[in-house]
This record gives structure tokens, sequence and C-alpha cells, in this order.
């Protein structure tokens, strides 16, 4: 069992989702944007300098341990000029990044790594950017249409594309402890509940490049987890495609101590809907103290989740500053 450096405290700012939310109510350790924006000196409300919801996943995950202040960066979303127009309104410096993670090979989530490289290279002196990622990610990707034709999606950017944008790449199928081990990235996720099927209707591209073949199960979805002084471990999942039980039964497994909270997107929007009652009760045993959704969530879910944990959930959107 791998032992990540346990984190002083863990501060996570969202720079894409699904939604803009700056009104609702949230505890005290949790900043929301229109608070970032007056606390910045800011004096206007106006849209040009609120930030824009997109479909899609990216945040900011900074962690402390003594003199070490380390940030991962966490998806890069959909497009490229949301990503750097919403870190420039919150006021995030993207040369203060250390490393880039993808979580998945879909385009809501690779959309602006190109551009946030190049970003992150002009803020801290060019130096290469520590990007990790799965190798399977790279093939092309489609879901199957009710008539049979693939509605293909946008692929992820090359390796040798990544790596002239000045991505030092390291892929890997099994976990690893990176930045000062302070952050552990998983391995591919088991699947052992037997209701979370994945994604099903995706198809990729068969490695001759020809022809097409099922794809439901995104293994090269990973997470992120921290651990956290004094509350426990914190599991990022962008989009839970291997479904939200078995990433938290292998966070469970992977890693020591008790789960504290849970941070993403939970996939229980559209045909995966039906997934939710069993996803509560799945959720009941892993004894969180926050659950974050976010991005894929869904409406629904968020209402049902709301309904079984109570304050303990508090919804992901964009500006929105978690502290652990």
């Amino acid at each position: 069992m791998l032992q990540p450096t346990i984190a002083d405290r863990v501060e996570v700012l969202v720079l894409v989702d699904n939604v803009t939310d700056f009104l609702s109510s949230s505890p005290p350790a949790v900043e929301g944007e229109l608070s970032r924006f007056w606390r910045r000196g800011a004096r206007l409300q106006a849209g040009h300098l609120l930030c824009c919801a997109a479909h899609g996943f990216s945040c900011a995950i900074t962690a402390w341990a003594g003199e070490k202040v380390r940030t991962l960066l966490f998806d890069a979303g959909p497009d490229a000029r949301v990503l750097a127009d919403n870190a420039s309104r919150l006021g995030f410096e993207m040369g203060s990044v250390d490393a880039l993670f993808l979580s998945h090979g879909h385009w809501d989530h690779a959309g602006g790594m190109l551009e946030a490289l190049d970003s992150i290279c002009a803020g801290n002196g060019g130096r290469p950017v520590p990007t990790y990622m799965h190798p399977g990610m790279y093939r092309s990707r489609a879901m199957k249409a009710p008539d049979g034709s693939m509605r293909p999606f946008a692929d992820v950017p090359d390796a040798a594309t990544l790596a002239r944008h000045g991505a030092a790449l390291t892929h890997a199928t099994g976990p690893q402890l990176i930045l000062d081990d302070l952050f552990f990235v998983s391995g591919e996720i088991p699947r052992v509940t037997t209701f979370e099927a994945g994604m099903p209707g995706q198809y990729r591209r068969t490695s001759d490049g020809l022809g097409w073949e099922p794809d439901p199960l995104l293994m090269d979805e990973r997470f992120v987890a921290v651990r956290v002084r004094g509350k426990g471990t914190v599991v990022f999942s962008a989009c839970s495609h291997a479904g939200i039980a078995n990433v938290l039964s292998h966070a469970t497994a992977s890693l020591p101590g008790a789960l504290h909270g849970v941070v993403g997107g939970l996939h229980l929007a559209g045909s995966t809907e039906r997934l939710i009652p069993e996803t509560v009760t799945a959720l009941r045993g892993f004894g969180l103290q926050l659950v974050v959704p976010a991005h894929c969530t869904g409406w629904r879910a968020v209402g049902a989740l709301a309904t079984a944990f109570g304050d303990a959930v508090v919804p992901s959107a964009v500006g929105k500053t978690f502290r652990f």
C-alpha cells in the first residue's frame, strides 16, 4: 500500500464546471465566486468580470505540508478560452501549477490542455510541466447512434503534440505518488459493484484504426486522492465512469485511514439516472463528511444526495473554493 504524505491543509479552486452559482449559501470552509471577487478588491459587478460555466471540469488542488506547497491542475475543461478566462477572473496564476493530471480521455476534460500547458510554461519560466496520463486515453472514441452510425468525440491531443507544448509526460496504468508524495494517483479502477456498468454505448477505434469496438468501461479513468491531517482522505473523481462506489471502494482499499470527502462528477445524469437510488445507498457505507457533486452528476442526483446526506452535500460551481 502506498503511503502518501499527509497534507496540513488543502485548497481546491473550481476553474471549470457545468454551473455557476454565487448566491447559494455555503459552509464557512467554502468560499463562493462572488466572495472571492470582493476579497480581491473588485468593485464593479458585471458579466465580463465573472466566470462562465461550460460542460466539463477542471480544478486546481493545492496542498501544504510544512514548507512544501504543491499545486496540481486536475483536468483542463472542454475549451481553452473558458479555462483561461475563468483563471484570469479568479486571479489564479497558471504559472503556479506544478503538474497536470488528465483523469480520462474525454474532450470535456482535455479540450483545454494545450493552452493550459502554454500558460503554465509562460508563467513558470519555460520549465516542462509533469503531465500524468493513462496510455489508453489517446484512442479515438464515439457514441453509437440509434441508426448504427458513430458520433465521434474530439480526440485527446497526442503525446508528441503535448510534448511540443511543454508536457513532460508520464504514462501509467498503476498507482503513483506525485508532487513530493502529496498526491495519490490511482491505477485502473477495479469494477466490484453489480450495478455500475460504465458508459454503455461508447465505442473506441480498434488498434488497427480500421473499425470500432465497444468501450463501456473506460479503463483509462483514474482518480486523485489527498490525505488531510485531522480529517482523512479526500477523493477527486472527475466523471466516475467507473461508478463512484467502485471509485471509493478502491480508494478505501488503496489508502490507509478513513475517507473524509469526495469531489467531482458522479455521472448520474441521462441514462445513468436509474442508478441514483443504488448509488445513494452505497455511499452511506463510506462515512463521508463532505460530498461535492460536480459536472456530470445531474440535478436529480444532487437532489437525492442532499435529501440523503443533508448539509454534508455542497454542490460544486465555477469559482468556488473548498478548504480542507
